[in-house]
């Protein structure tokens, strides 16, 4: 059974740092495709940052690229989300999200998000 658990997230003030946590199960860590997607209230989530297995980070958001990055520990199965000089704009839930990309899956387990807000 895949389990996905998001953790880190909070209040901060612009221009400050969060590093988010996605602690993962279930399911072959080094082998699927990990990805990082946010929502605001009941807008489409939108991609923000992901991880493809052997390719290592292929994604950024263009409104994230150089402030955000995206990286692992296959020792504890947790993907991370290191948030710098984060932005009002960038208030958000954020879903850390698994998917079998090697067989052709989409995204398809998703954890409970964890609310970010930047405040100005």
């Amino acid at each position: 059974q895949v389990q996905l658990a998001e953790s880190g997230g909070g209040s901060v003030q612009a221009g400050e740092s969060l590093t988010l946590s996605c602690a993962a199960s279930g399911f072959p860590f080094r082998r699927y495709c990990l990805g990082w997607f946010r929502q605001v209230g009941n807008k489409e989530r939108e991609k923000v940052a992901a991880h493809i297995p052997f390719s290592g980070p292929t994604y950024f958001l263009d409104s994230v690229k150089g402030r955000f990055a995206i990286s692992l520990d296959n020792d504890k199965n947790t993907l991370y989300l290191q948030m710098n000089s984060l932005k009002p704009e960038d208030t958000a839930m954020y879903y850390c999200t698994v998917g079998d990309c090697l067989r052709g899956a989409d995204y398809e387990y998703w954890g409970q998000g964890t609310q970010v807000t930047v405040s100005s």
